[in-house]
């Protein structure tokens, strides 16, 4: 294939993506304490993730703590929590798929179209992840930064960007890129002329002299009395 090179990058994409997306929704930094004003205390910093909290000390020492009820937590996190467990779904169903594609799997055959429609699935399917992954960390970013500017919330319970959405922000962009070059490669594909051989050692054979049709002339004799 003249266009294999796209998909091996569109997956190589997507499979960093996949684990990009892994890793935004494990790390516990979504929210981490803020020092503004006259919060000057340092010695300790807080972490809220999607799953825990975790508190490090100025001696090295973390200690983390995971949400003891799905219900009493807020309906921004709880939202964020099953978008980012969809994205996993989806990332790693999409990768499958895209494997599946393959010019060396034999999964669908040598059925080239197939392959490339499953290519073109997987590339739709890494969009969505994509899109999954944006709506939470756009969202929890919003939140942090209204409350950050909002006069009414204390000092002690403002919060800033953390490392989690920086690496949501990445892995968005690179499973959209993956996806969008699997999706061309699919386009390519289907594009491409479709030429016809013969298998080999069956030729039709061409008469270079073609035999030419004789006419049969039929003499009739009459006898006269």
């Amino acid at each position: 294939m003249a266009f294999y090179p796209l998909q091996i990058a569109g997956l190589v994409l997507g499979f960093f993506g996949m684990i990009g997306t892994l890793t935004t929704t494990l790390l516990p930094q979504w929210r981490v304490s803020a020092f503004i004003g006259s919060n000057i205390i340092v010695f300790e910093r807080v972490w809220e993730g999607l799953w825990m909290n975790c508190v490090r000390q100025a001696k090295d020492k973390l200690q983390c703590k995971v949400y003891d009820s799905l219900l009493a937590l807020p309906p921004a996190l709880e939202a964020a929590r099953a978008l980012m467990c969809v994205a996993v779904a989806l990332s790693v169903i999409a990768l499958l798929v895209g494997i599946c594609g393959m010019k060396k799997i034999q999964c669908t055959g040598s059925n080239r179209r197939a392959k490339a429609y499953l290519v073109g699935i997987s590339g739709v399917l890494f969009i969505l992840t994509g899109i999954f992954v944006l709506i939470p960390v756009c969202w929890m970013a919003n939140n942090i930064i209204r409350d950050f500017y909002n006069p009414a919330v204390h000092v002690g319970q403002k919060r800033e960007l953390g490392a989690s959405l920086f690496v949501g922000w990445a892995t968005t962009a690179v499973l959209i890129i993956g996806g969008v070059l699997l999706c061309g490669f699919c386009c390519c594909n289907r594009n491409r002329p479709r030429h016809r051989y013969l298998a080999p050692g069956r030729r039709v054979p061409h008469a270079r002299n073609p035999p030419r049709p004789v006419a049969v002339l039929s003499r009739t004799s009459t006898s006269y009395v």
